[in-house]
């Protein structure tokens, strides 16, 4: 049993899709190393971001819930 070029055509459309991203992220020119402390510094700024509108102020630039 033949698929023609189905297959290909399937895999073209696939990729348009896609955007043509391949390994998202892994050219990035960073060590492991950098790239942890760069994953921590971020999380890190996330969880204070977090901390402070719970506590009610919005230093960050976030929606208040005062009315």
């Amino acid at each position: 049993m033949t698929r023609g070029n189905q297959r290909e055509r399937d895999r073209e459309r696939a990729q348009a899709r896609s955007g043509g991203k391949g390994a998202k992220g892994k050219d990035d020119g960073l060590t492991p190393e950098q790239r942890r402390e760069r994953d921590a510094k971020a999380l890190q700024e996330k969880a204070a971001k977090k901390a402070s509108q719970a506590a009610g102020t919005s230093d960050a630039g976030g929606k208040s819930n005062k009315k």
